[in-house]
């Protein structure tokens, strides 16, 4: 269950694309909130808000740093989705497979002798 909660919060976070934003200019360095909300033109509160979704996934980890909140990409649970991705996309393409060689079956069978 706790696996389950764990990827709620991720896929969460990762539903909104300021927030796939965020981590995008994160990728490229640590920020500040002010400094990923001002080419959005979003209120420091509302930045806000969008990083602290992220940092409860644990794709985001702040700082204090002076007067300012310094965001970095976090150790990202990010493994346990991906692992969770991969076991789908593994046993739809078995099934797809199987979808195709059943058609392929029927087609032949239906071109009869």
């Amino acid at each position: 269950m706790v696996q389950q909660a764990v990827l709620d919060r991720v896929f969460a976070a990762l539903a909104d694309p300021t927030r796939r934003g965020i981590l995008v200019r994160l990728g490229q360095r640590p920020a500040t909130i002010g400094e990923l909300a001002e080419p959005t033109g979003m209120t420091l509160t509302g930045m806000k808000k969008h990083v602290q979704v992220l940092e409860d996934a644990g794709l985001v980890v702040t700082e204090k740093v002076g007067r300012s909140r310094q965001c970095r990409l976090g150790d990202a649970p990010l493994d346990e989705a991906m692992a969770w991705i991969s076991f789908y996309q593994r046993l739809w393409a078995r099934r797809l497979d199987g979808l195709d060689a059943y058609f392929t079956l029927k087609q032949s069978d239906s071109k009869g002798p």
